[in-house]
């Protein structure tokens, strides 16, 4: 099986400053959003390629 998160958990703690700040909303794990972005990236998806 592959990684599931493209950055270890060390990563994420030093970039944690830039995300955005938490709303009343409920929102999803900043880390696996990270992770599929740079899955698309190193991939090369495009937003053609994404479900809908």
């Amino acid at each position: 099986m592959a990684q599931l998160f493209g950055l270890s958990a060390e990563q994420v703690a030093r970039i944690r400053p830039l995300f955005p700040k938490k709303r009343s909303v409920k929102q999803v794990d900043d880390r696996k959003v990270l992770s599929g972005i740079i899955h698309a990236i190193q991939k090369g998806l495009h937003w053609v390629d994404a479900p809908a």
